[in-house]
């Protein structure tokens, strides 16, 4: 839904802000829209431990139970002990393959619900909207989908199988706009909004100032800005790791061919500017994102460089922990980063301390196919980082040991991460980290909320919680339990100042009762 279409006074103060529309933002706008999950007496849970604990207070939601309590004795992928319990709860031992019922049943009791507004740049789904399309993702399809909605029934619906039990980004992020419209979430949305500022206070109480901006399009482009200002007793961060591409800050690194993004790359093709007879594509990283742009290329018959800091060995290789059947193509990534690596020729003897070699960019002095290898224009340089980029196009590279290596190239593909903007926040949110002195990242130094509650444990103030990447979670299929674990102890929260204003009305009321009975007791004197 568009911010204009929405009815916001100024000076209201709402429950809750959530900043981030991806999924999130959209799970969590799902439990504070009044669906809640109780343990169904039809269906137990695998696990017995979680089976008999669920079991002794059937009569309350999971929203409302000890999640703590429910938590303990769990292990599963995620290091989120709340995450470990929803995973659990939504897809019981789906890591051993099984397709258990889950054991919630789902209640629409919409006087639990949390007044709140979810704030997007794009449509529904957040970063899944940008993704390049035509990839698989890396988790299975029912990983993927949210609360209430098998994302294989839409599927379905709309006449197509999944592949391999996996599905495209487009799909995926098709899927999530059509949840929030399934749902009727979208009077919850303002979609088109760019979050300027807030929570930047030294000493900041409820209500805490969200600003931001809302653009207007006339359907092609963005024809006008209009800023606005939002009081919130709560703001959610789920803003999610995409925004900022990472750099290697290295000489030469803003020269127009080097390149920080896939789309790059999508575009570099679309303009015909790489075939098999360009110089190589130089990729940068080990993670899944310069996997596709090597098999992008590789369509291409495009020759390629893959430089990456690790070795092929390294168990923290995200490559070394997919199972092969399941990502045949990534598999093969790396068989080639194993099978293909770059040769460092002997130096000469009076030039043993000033090496720099060039291969060249014609095809054979690349490895010829094999049966082993998947095609002859790929060449691999584990444990090797980039020096500088130079203008004529040259790369200068330095493995572990020290030795230098030029390299002719066409494009430079820098793919090694992204970080979150949080420009909105005082000093981009430094301070919030598991490591206060450093910036957010999701993965080094992400925001180190409360496990229980996904309460911001550095903020200065109450009210502010973290969810998703931000706090680690980069797999939707956990992501999830940061929602839970908020809506969780919104709900506590809201409880407990019920109770409070209840025995403040009953206090005043034994109050007056007194004085009612000393004056009858002074009369009757």
């Amino acid at each position: 839904m568009d911010f204009q279409d929405k009815e916001i006074i100024p000076g209201e103060i709402l429950p809750v802000v959530i900043i981030g529309n991806g999924p999130s933002g959209i799970c969590l706008s799902y439990l504070l829209s009044g669906r809640t999950p109780y343990l169904s007496p039809e269906v137990s849970h695998p696990n017995p431990l979680l089976s008999s604990k669920l079991g002794e207070q059937p009569h309350l939601s999971l929203l409302e139970q000890d999640l703590e309590y429910l938590c303990e004795g769990l292990e599963g992928r995620s290091s989120n002990p709340v995450a470990v319990l929803f995973d659990s709860l939504l897809l019981p031992d789906s890591d051993f393959g099984l397709d258990h019922s889950s054991p919630l049943d789902w209640r629409y009791e919409p006087e639990r619900s949390v007044p709140h507004l979810v704030l997007g740049r794009g449509p529904p789904g957040g970063a899944w909207h940008a993704m390049e399309c035509s990839m698989l993702t890396l988790s299975l399809a029912n990983w993927m989908e949210l609360p209430g909605l098998k994302l294989k029934d839409w599927m379905r619906e709309k006449r197509r199988n999944v592949r391999n039990d996996r599905a495209t980004p487009a799909e995926i992020a098709s899927y999530y706009q059509h949840y929030v419209s399934q749902m009727s979430l979208e009077q919850n949305f303002a979609c088109g909004t760019t979050v300027t500022g807030g929570y930047k206070e030294s000493h900041i109480n409820p209500p805490l100032p969200v600003s931001s901006l809302h653009f207007l399009s006339d359907g092609s482009t963005v024809s006008d800005e209009v800023p606005f200002s939002l009081l919130a007793h709560n703001v959610v961060l789920a803003t999610g790791t995409h925004d900022i591409p990472a750099r290697l800050g290295v000489e030469g690194e803003s020269l127009p061919h080097v390149c920080h993004s896939f789309w790059e790359l999508e575009a570099a093709i679309s303009r015909g500017e790489l075939d098999q007879s360009s110089d190589p594509v130089l990729v940068v990283g080990a993670g899944l994102t310069a996997a596709d742009a090597v098999l992008a290329a590789h369509h291409l018959n495009t020759p390629v460089y893959h430089v990456f800091r690790r070795s092929v060995n390294d168990p923290g290789l995200i490559f070394n922990q997919l199972p092969k059947l399941l990502y045949p193509e990534y598999h093969k990534i790396h068989q080639m980063m194993t099978q293909q690596q770059y040769q460092a020729p002997p130096p000469p003897q009076s030039h043993a301390h000033n090496l720099q070699t060039s291969p060249s960019s014609s095809s054979s002095s690349l490895p010829p196919a094999s049966s082993s290898s998947s095609y002859s224009g790929y060449l691999s340089f584990p444990r090797y980082k980039v020096v500088a980029f130079r203008p004529d196009k040259k790369c200068v590279l330095e493995s572990d040991s020290g030795e230098r290596t030029v390299l002719q190239i066409s494009k430079a593909l820098v793919l090694i991460g992204a970080h979150p903007n949080l420009s909105f926040l005082r000093e981009n949110g430094r301070g919030l980290g598991s490591y206060p002195e450093e910036p957010i990242t999701c993965r080094r130094n992400p925001i180190d909320v409360d496990p229980f509650t996904n309460k911001v444990l550095g903020a200065e103030g109450p009210g502010l919680y973290a969810m998703g990447p931000l706090v680690g979670e980069n797999f939707v299929r956990f992501l999830k339990g940061g929602a839970l674990a908020i809506a969780s102890d919104l709900a506590k929260r809201h409880r407990g100042e019920e109770e409070e204003d209840g025995e403040k009305y009953l206090a005043i009321d034994r109050f007056m009762d007194r004085q009612k009975r000393m004056k009858n007791e002074v009369r009757e004197s």
